[in-house]
């Protein structure tokens, strides 16, 4: 007997509670025979369930001093064991489904591999409230994006002419569960933009509001210097403006006709 085929919807729920879920996420989970969860939010975590009375959190999947790659594999084969049943699963992720989700991009990669109907919907990331909370125009300045451990392990180049993001910098260097940063980590990653930046170089600390119609984002400007020693949410961005102007190439500028 030939296994019946089950489907996965993977979808985002942003950042600002329902506000931001769109219309075809909602439909997903409200649809689905299965839902599967990971929010930040509890409003968000009891609007889901209201909407779907067949979901369950994968919270509890999260241990302290437990690796993290260990808790993804293990959300990946919670979202695949209904799919291989034979049953219609949607997986709800905070922000954008495809931002910082391993499990998400994992599950849709073993579901189509294993011939069931697989799918990531759209959605609002951190990024785009970034870019609305902080007037910051990629196409102007250039943008470069980084995970912050990513970053200082693989001593990725900054380039100053750009503005430069880096996410996830209050887990910097962290495999497992964390509550809050660790000071000696921020202070690595400051050394490793300094190479680059002045040490008095402004940069800004940028948590979206998950409640932006009565709270305002964190943005917390300071010198590079002073981030080790700064109030830094665990979910923080650190953005750093451009150092400099970029400069131009006069003989490329004029084999595009731009001189």
């Amino acid at each position: 007997m030939t296994a019946a085929l089950g489907s996965l919807t993977v979808v985002g729920t942003g950042i600002a509670l329902r506000e931001q879920v769109t219309p075809e996420a909602a439909a997903a989970i409200e649809r689905a025979d299965d839902v599967l969860y990971l929010v930040t939010q509890p409003l968000t975590a009891h609007w889901i369930e209201r909407t779907n009375p067949r979901s369950r959190s994968l919270d509890g999947l999260y241990a302290p001093g437990k690796p993290r790659h260990e808790t993804y594999a293990e959300m990946v084969d919670e979202l695949l064991a209904p799919v291989r049943a034979g049953r219609d699963v949607c997986a709800a992720f905070y922000g954008h489904p495809g931002v910082f989700v391993h499990p998400g991009h994992e599950a849709v990669r073993r579901a189509r591999a294993e011939g069931h109907r697989a799918r990531m919907l759209p959605a609002v990331s951190a990024l785009d409230c970034l870019v609305a909370d902080l007037g910051i125009d990629p196409a102007v300045t250039g943008l470069q994006s980084y995970e912050a451990t990513d970053f200082v392990v693989h001593r990725r180049p900054p380039d100053p002419a750009a503005t430069l993001v880096l996410w996830q910098i209050g887990v910097v260097g962290e495999l497992g569960y964390a509550t809050e940063p660790r000071r000696e980590n921020l202070a690595l990653l400051v050394e490793c933009l300094v190479e680059t930046y002045p040490r008095d170089h402004e940069a800004i600390v940028y948590e979206a509001s998950p409640y932006p119609l009565v709270a305002d984002p964190v943005v917390l400007r300071l010198p590079l210097e002073d981030l080790p020693e700064a109030r830094v949410p665990l979910l923080a961005t650190l953005v750093v403006p451009p150092a400099r102007a970029p400069r131009r190439d006069p003989e490329l500028a004029a084999r595009l006709g731009l001189s």
